[in-house]
């Protein structure tokens, strides 16, 4: 934005913001269908075993653990806009070879293991840059509003994702329903590629630097920074509890409770209306009663709830209610604590280095999520799934506690600002 340009009344007025907008969301939807599908597929029409789900879950997040902090300096030598629709492109053409291979009978554990890991490293790509292309679309007073925004649709996305996977592998079989993430993949680099604002490239001096001295720079700042560390960890704690319980959880469901796929899908999707309303109040909350107040309560809270899961019994209406009770609740608190999480890492981040930083917080904070799924697929076989969720459920809160004894927990209504940062 031109410096003589005055600043749009609203981020709705902002065409371009819009357009990432509408990009995101239907990234995000994609996304979210294709979680609940994938694993379906493996379960449903491969009769895949609990280890082999954990294989799979872990696969498609490897890339984040490998790929990371690579993507996060390749980012920032880029346009954001271009990583984002390449990444469109190459995920709605993966996902539609697996309808194609079940078409021919050729869909097997290999090939969908592949897709996957291919899914995978194309997400990590896109989940960089989308992050860092909001720093540069809006000024930094506006990112509570843009991330409040942008995770809102995300929010959108977990009701109608998981509902309409669930529903389209009812209808149609999972390896066809996995064409509705591939058409929100197409829909989204529509969208994307439409964004006209100029990005600033670095210059030819920052491109002439080696990258691993730039992923150095990432590294460095994480850790040399109280918040960013603690952003880190406690990311890392949650991420690699939740990826072992969630892999157990889409076992449990179908396995233990004998919830058809519909009905799994109408359980995931309960986490949406939930998540809606932690964004909404993450644009309030933290400037009310203070970041640090904020995010250490809403995660215990976050966390509590699903140690209700194990109890649970039968396939009844009670018992689904009771799931999206939980789902829902889940979904207002851990929701409320992303959002206000990644507002705190962007306030305090200076924007050259947006993409690095945020992939090594991604590289941090989720690259411990497939030894998770791992962990899950084993849990669950030498524990039972019912023992093995109490476990995972627990785990969770090694990330509230964490927190708490952090210098996150001492942020108050005002985030530090970046040295030099005229919006500061």
């Amino acid at each position: 934005m031109k410096a003589s340009e005055p600043p749009p009344a609203s981020l709705w007025h902002d065409r371009d913001f819009r357009r990432l907008w509408i990009g995101q969301t239907a990234s995000q939807l994609g996304a979210q269908a294709g979680q609940v599908v994938l694993p379906l597929i493996a379960v449903i029409a491969l009769g895949a075993g609990t280890q082999q789900v954990g294989i799979l879950r872990a696969v498609q997040q490897a890339p984040i653990l490998l790929l990371s902090l690579f993507v996060g300096a390749w980012v920032d030598r880029r346009r954001s806009r271009d990583v984002m629709v390449l990444a469109d492109v190459g995920r709605t053409v993966v996902l539609v070879v697996v309808p194609v291979a079940h078409l021919l009978g050729l869909l097997d554990m290999p090939l969908l293991v592949l897709v996957a890991f291919l899914v995978g490293v194309l997400s990590v790509y896109f989940d960089v840059a989308y992050q860092a292309s909001l720093v540069r679309l809006v000024r930094r007073g506006r990112l509570a509003q843009g991330n409040s925004a942008l995770e809102g649709s995300r929010s959108a996305a977990q009701i109608a994702g998981p509902a309409l996977g669930g529903a389209l592998v009812s209808l149609l079989t999972a390896p066809i329903a996995i064409l509705a993430s591939a058409f929100f993949f197409a829909l989204s680099f529509l969208s994307i590629r439409r964004i006209r604002r100029p990005e600033s490239m670095p210059g030819p001096a920052v491109r002439r630097v080696r990258m691993w001295r730039q992923i150095h720079e990432g590294l460095h700042l994480i850790v040399s920074n109280p918040l960013l560390r603690a952003v880190g960890i406690s990311s890392a704690l949650f991420q690699f509890s939740f990826a072992a319980l969630m892999t157990i959880y889409l076992l449990f469901l179908p396995r233990t409770l004998h919830l058809p796929g519909a009905a799994v899908g109408l359980v995931l999707a309960a986490m949406g209306p939930g998540a809606l309303v932690g964004s909404l109040l993450s644009a309030r909350l933290p400037t009310r009663y203070g970041y640090g107040v904020v995010l250490v309560s809403a995660a215990l809270l976050a966390d509590g709830v699903m140690l209700c899961v194990p109890a649970l019994r039968g396939s009844s209406a009670g018992t689904i209610a009771a799931l999206m009770a939980v789902n829902l609740l889940f979904g207002v608190f851990s929701q409320l604590v992303d959002v206000t999480i990644t507002t705190v890492r962007q306030a305090i981040t200076p924007i050259p280095i947006q993409g690095r930083v945020v992939a090594t917080i991604n590289f941090v904070g989720m690259g411990l999520t497939p030894l998770g799924s791992l962990l899950g697929g084993y849990l669950a076989g030498a524990l039972g799934l019912r023992t093995s969720l109490l476990v995972t459920a627990v785990t969770l809160a090694l990330s509230p506690l964490f927190m708490a004894q952090s210098p996150l927990a001492r942020l108050g209504k005002d985030l530090p600002g970046i040295a030099g940062d005229p919006d500061g």
